[in-house]
This record gives C-alpha cells, sequence and structure tokens, in this order.
C-alpha cells in the first residue's frame, strides 16, 4: 500500500475523520430540541469542532515538539469532551443507539490516533526542529 504525502493538516487521516465525525454530529444535533440550543447543542458542535482546530494548529507548532504535542494533547481532550456530550445526547433521547454507535467507533478511532500521533510526535516534526 502506497502512504499519502502529507502536505498539510487537510491530508492527515485524523483531521479528515475528525472533520467528518464533526460534520456527522452538526447534522444530527440540527433535531437536538430549541432549549438545547445554547447548552448541549452548543457544546458537542464546539467540542467536535475544536478537535479539527486544534488538529490544525498542531500541525503548524511542528517546528517545537513540546508544542506539537501539547496541541495534541489538546485535541485529544475536545474529542474526549465530544464523547461526553454525545453520552448526555443518547441520554436525553436526542440520538438513536446507532449513531451513538458510529460516533462512539469514530471517536475511538480518532483518539487512538491523536494518542499515537503524542507518543511517536519525531517522525511529523520539521527538520531542525527543537526536542523537548
Amino acid at each position: 500500500m502506497e502512504k499519502k504525502l502529507v502536505r498539510t493538516h487537510h491530508d492527515l487521516e485524523v483531521y479528515q475523520m475528525a472533520f467528518e465525525a464533526a460534520m456527522k454530529i452538526f447534522q444530527e444535533s440540527k433535531s437536538f430540541p430549541s432549549e438545547e440550543r445554547y447548552s448541549l447543542t452548543d457544546q458537542v458542535r464546539r467540542s467536535s469542532r475544536s478537535v479539527c482546530a486544534n488538529l490544525s494548529e498542531a500541525w503548524r507548532k511542528r517546528r517545537y515538539e513540546a508544542s506539537f504535542v501539547s496541541k495534541l494533547s489538546d485535541a485529544e481532550a475536545e474529542a474526549a469532551e465530544t464523547q461526553v456530550w454525545l453520552e448526555f445526547a443518547l441520554k436525553c433521547g436526542y440520538l438513536s443507539e446507532n449513531i451513538m454507535q458510529e460516533l462512539s467507533v469514530d471517536y475511538d478511532n480518532i483518539l487512538g490516533k491523536i494518542v499515537s500521533l503524542i507518543n511517536n510526535p519525531q517522525q511529523w516534526l520539521l527538520p531542525g526542529a527543537k526536542r523537548r
């Protein structure tokens, strides 16, 4: 299997997965009750989008290993937060079991990829990057 060249954060598989999951959450959350607009709906949308934003920022901080890993850690935390909001949405009856299962698998995979990046940042750092 041929490896795809990664030039920008858009080329990262984990970014693509997180973006797709955030869009799925956006679509599903459109049907949440209006009384949740400024609480659960906003929170789950914000945290899911923040995973992507933090991955993008991490990509731009690759000249400093500690900064790169820190932003990846932020992305990991936002992904975990998203899982909590999804659990609330399920328990409140706003998400079906099937959609919740799909999103749980998505976020478990996203988290796994982020943790792998955190544990092995060297291959992603820019030449001459400052090590921790």
